[in-house]
């Protein structure tokens, strides 16, 4: 079995155009009935604002394939901790022995989570932009920004968090970081209504988008819904869309913005959702016009982590990295 350190995978694998195509691919496969993926588990831990999910796919004719643990406790930012962490562990899809322990502490599940972004933008964000919006200053904020720059020109950013202390920090540091102008502002309504592109990504459980902010040509990626008490967008903002996208409409069903939307009677569940693969795979077309409104609801796949997950470990095999334990022996690989 071979172990690899976040320090080795944060030095090789990175949001990029290769990472970004990797999921872009999985959610073809997904799209093309080429997947088997169970729903998610979860265990809320409600005193600690915290949860853990397992996720896990099978990509058929694939060698291995991922189970991930990932935790989200959210009041960690206080303690100077990182919000996300977790492992992904590879097992042979011939003999189900575990074949690789991917030690991230939640970094994989960043890129991934930000390359599904930088898809969804892809073909459902004006080709044009002149301002993004991004909605929460955490880590993901900053890899969703990254993504988004891969696919978009960016040149000018609003950014908007209920800690006004991290929305600047985040401003000057972005900034500095992608050569863009980016201003921390004082609530969402202004990223919203002066955005070409908003992304959120925050855990709220109150919705921080109003319908009546949406204006021609917006697209919204709402990432931070992923478990039924979640929600970022008023259900309405699902129901004024031209396109509404989800990464899955099952799992949206149960724990996105579309859950909310269906509970409310906004949305029912013959009204027209389009899956992100049937975009990937060109079953369907994105946008096609600059005056659409469109949002992408997305709640994380377990095919996005045995994709990523996969692409890390041959990023890390063709370099000879990782810890190798045979047995009872342990042999560390120069």
């Amino acid at each position: 079995m071979l172990i690899f350190t976040e320090k080795e995978l944060k030095q090789y694998v990175q949001i990029n155009q290769d990472a970004i195509k990797v999921v872009e691919d999985a959610f073809t496969k997904l799209s093309s009935n080429e997947v088997i993926m169970p729903p998610i588990m979860r265990v809320d831990i409600e005193e600690q604002n915290g949860e853990v999910d397992v996720k896990s796919a099978y990509i058929k004719d694939k060698e291995m394939f991922a189970i991930k643990i990932s935790s989200g406790f959210f009041n960690n930012y206080q303690l100077g901790l990182p919000s996300g962490n977790g492992m992904m562990i590879l097992i042979s899809t011939q003999t189900g022995v575990p074949e690789a322990i991917l030690l991230d502490n939640g970094y994989l599940t960043e890129v991934r989570t930000a390359a599904a972004g930088a898809v969804a933008a892809k073909y459902l964000s004006k080709e044009s932009i002149e301002t993004v919006g991004v909605i929460g200053a955490g880590s993901q904020a900053r890899f969703q920004l990254r993504s988004l720059s891969l696919v978009r020109n960016v040149s000018k950013v609003l950014v908007y968090a209920r800690s006004a202390e991290r929305a600047q920090a985040f401003a000057a540091e972005m900034a500095a970081e992608l050569g863009v102008e980016i201003t921390a502002v004082p609530d969402a309504e202004t990223v919203v209504k002066n955005s070409d592109t908003v992304i959120t990504t925050t855990p709220t459980k109150e919705p921080l988008i109003k319908a009546d902010w949406l204006h021609p040509g917006l697209h919204i990626t709402a990432m931070g819904s992923d478990a039924e008490h979640k929600q970022e967008l008023e259900a309405e903002v699902l129901a004024k869309a031209d396109l509404l996208v989800c990464d899955t409409k099952a799992q949206c069903a149960r724990l996105g913005e579309l859950h909310h939307a269906l509970a409310r009677g906004v949305l029912t569940e013959n009204s027209q959702i389009i899956e992100l693969g049937e975009l990937t795979s060109l079953q369907v077309e994105g946008r096609t016009s600059d005056e659409q409104i469109t949002v992408c609801d997305l709640t994380g796949t377990g095919v996005q982590d045995t994709a990523i997950a996969l692409f890390a470990y041959q990023e890390m095999k063709k370099r000879n990295l990782g810890l190798n334990i045979e047995g009872s022996n342990l042999l560390i690989k120069n």
